[in-house]
């Protein structure tokens, strides 16, 4: 019999990813989940077993005796969810990231957790695929020498940029960072989930150890590569489409790495789940903590600031809403398609 019991809200493709993760395990019985919608919820609970279905997330929360809820909804819709979930007497969160539209409802819905004694994850699931795993323990071994910048590129700093920046922070192990200068320009820019993005940004971050990161979003492509470790005596290079998921680069002689026996990207969802419930069983940490997830947010929103600013920003930051939905309100910049 199942020591837990856990339900999700949001029955869409992360939802069902999530499911994956929570059927895996022998600790665990998945049984509700909440959708507003009717027959997403009716085909999740089809497909997964699944018991209760509720329409209300906060019914689920009051009538079923969980230990584990999932939050697989748009971001904006995440504070509340969060907040009400910690809440209700649960053990532990796996939320879908980016963490909320602001810093401040991010801080906000982080400490409600804090203070119900509720473990929370975002799923910055790529500390489980196997390309990027690799390429941390390839630099680790001194393979590029000393390593020295880490870089990215995305369609957004946002919705896609919360996965980089998480990443240098994963490379840098969880170094802190102490500033950032960026730039963003919203024009070509859209909404993701609800919150709007912008077309194209630069963002430089300084990390304590002198160690740096660099990534640029919109139209940007570096070669097909979606994240360089650039060291004094070569490259470790993760590949994106059509490209060799990780190559190392050093001097003349370029290798390909054989991922044969790692986390496929696929199952990074679920392995990020399953460690959810070992950190709750055995009291500690969980590789996609909160903790972690603010950092990594802390970075979209200083970049955003320091645009606005026309400046550096030194962490932490201190503003708590996003700048760059204000400068959209306050029509200080414009995006096509919204404003």
């Amino acid at each position: 019999m199942a020591r837990f019991k856990a339900g999700v809200i949001g029955c869409g493709g992360r939802g069902r990813a999530h499911a994956r993760g929570w059927t895996a395990s022998d600790d665990v019985a998945l049984v509700a989940c909440s959708d507003p919608f009717e027959a997403p919820r009716l085909a999740y609970m089809e497909e997964f077993g699944v018991e209760n279905g509720y329409e209300d997330y906060r019914d689920m929360l009051e009538k079923e005796d969980l230990d584990f809820v999932s939050v697989c909804t748009w971001t904006g819709l995440h504070h509340d969810m969060i907040v009400d979930a910690a809440g209700s007497g649960i053990l532990g969160i796996h939320a879908e990231k980016p963490m909320a539209p602001t810093w401040g409802e991010a801080k906000s819905l982080y400490q409600a957790c804090v203070d119900h004694d509720v473990v929370i994850a975002f799923c910055h699931q790529r500390r489980f695929a196997g390309q990027f795993v690799k390429a941390k323990e390839i630099a680790k071994l001194g393979a590029i020498g000393e390593l020295r910048r880490f870089e990215g590129n995305c369609p957004n700093m946002f919705d896609w940029g919360t996965h980089w920046f998480d990443m240098f922070f994963f490379y840098n192990d969880d170094e802190p960072a102490e500033w950032v200068i960026g730039q963003i320009d919203a024009e070509g820019g859209r909404e993701v989930f609800g919150t709007p993005v912008e077309g194209s940004g630069i963002s430089w971050i300084r990390y304590c150890n002198g160690r740096e990161g660099l990534l640029a979003t919109g139209g940007t492509g570096m070669q097909g590569v979606q994240n360089r470790l650039i060291g004094s005596e070569g490259v470790i290079e993760i590949g994106g489409r059509n490209q060799p998921p990780l190559r190392v680069v050093s001097g003349v002689q370029q290798v390909d790495v054989d991922l044969r026996g790692t986390v496929s990207q696929r199952d990074a969802t679920t392995a990020a789940v399953l460690d959810l419930v070992e950190a709750v069983k055995n009291g500690r940490e969980p590789e996609l903590s909160g903790r972690k997830a603010l950092q990594a947010t802390e970075l979209i929103f200083a970049t955003y600031q320091s645009s606005r600013c026309r400046g550096r920003v030194r962490l932490p930051l201190t503003v708590d809403d996003s700048a760059l939905l204000s400068m959209l309100a306050d029509g200080t910049v414009k995006q096509k398609g919204i404003n």
